[in-house]
């Protein structure tokens, strides 16, 4: 079983008098750093000069250059994008790794997968909250905590997951519950998730009955209503209730046709798929696709936006949204 850490497991004492270091203000990045400033420790940020840093002064955080933060903070956590992170570190931050400083992040990305190779003198930590930075914020400040994911991946001090365990609380998510895992296991569920079913998945399987609607012959529009727009409503009621209580909230038509038919759409055939894709991600092939050159990849990630943004779904949503108020 899982093990799962609580308020009384931590405790924000082991962060007094340390300087914490929040590399990059973005999603993550001001969340975190405001929900650890907010709870009394100390926090700086590490930013290049661009908007984000009159954001951070404006949140009365004090912002510096990224080589400076690192030099100054006892614990240097790395909240910025997974391509970025490796030339960042390489060129700023390695350089600052003193004996015993603390090396964080929010995903194993790039310590599992070896490409960001830390000194034996540092902790290594990953305080990974499952929600975007946005709602991580909201949730500290009405009382409460979204959960989260907490591993250690090297403990020089021997007490890297005290520290780990310190900084979720800081960030408010021992309210809720921090799951204990490893890099490995957060990052290849992670990616999985993402490609398989969260984003990947769900696009493609949007797309596809829409397209198939449309070329049987129906309007594009009640195409749209029917595979796309009350998604969200059908998983409000599962995140809310779980499957078997969004099952009692449809029509008994509803249950019947999704039990009886969705088996034989997300088949067998869809589960190989899913591990091959799995496959890819353990034995190393995906991050190597997407870190190996990232000109290259920036460039194919491009036109893979392009091409969704010019899909007729995406024109046809515009229209149904603003219909519904929800776009202007």
């Amino acid at each position: 079983m899982v093990k799962i850490y609580y308020d009384n497991d931590a405790d924000m004492e082991i962060l007094k008098n340390k300087t914490i270091a929040v590399i990059g203000y973005g999603n993550q990045g001001r969340a975190q750093a405001l929900n650890m400033r907010d709870s009394g420790l100390n926090v700086i940020v590490g930013l290049i000069k661009d908007y984000s840093w009159d954001i951070a002064e404006d949140d009365g955080i004090k912002p510096y250059g990224i080589e400076e933060a690192a030099k100054l903070g006892d614990i240097i956590h790395m909240l910025i994008p997974d391509l970025e992170q490796t030339s960042v570190y390489d060129l700023k931050i390695s350089p600052q790794l003193k004996e015993g400083k603390v090396l964080g992040f929010s995903h194993g990305f790039n310590i599992h997968f070896g490409l960001i190779k830390p000194p034996s003198y540092c902790d290594v930590v990953m305080v990974a909250p499952k929600s975007p930075g946005k709602r991580l914020r909201e949730i500290y400040q009405n009382g409460f905590g979204v959960p989260a994911l907490v591993a250690v991946n090297q403990d020089y001090s021997g007490k890297a997951m005290e520290k780990a365990l310190a900084m979720s609380k800081a960030i408010g998510c021992t309210k809720a519950g921090v799951l204990e895992t490893t890099f490995k296991e957060e990052t290849e569920t992670d990616i999985f998730g993402e490609q398989a079913v969260l984003v990947g998945g769900l696009i493609s399987l949007v797309k596809a009955g829409y397209e198939m609607l449309v070329e049987e012959g129906y309007q594009p529009e009640l195409a749209y209503f029917e595979v796309c727009n009350e998604m969200k409503l059908i998983m409000d009621l599962v995140y809310q209730n779980g499957f078997l209580g969004m099952l009692k909230a449809v029509s008994d038509t509803a249950k019947y046709g999704g039990l009886a038919v969705g088996p034989k759409i997300i088949d067998e055939n869809v589960k190989r798929n899913m591990k091959k894709a799995l496959k890819e991600i353990q034995n190393g092939n995906f991050a190597k696709e997407w870190t190996g050159d990232l000109k290259e990849s920036k460039i194919k990630l491009n036109k893979l936006m392009e091409e969704i943004g010019h899909h007729e779904i995406e024109k046809v949503g515009k229209i149904i949204r603003k219909m519904a108020g929800i776009e202007e």
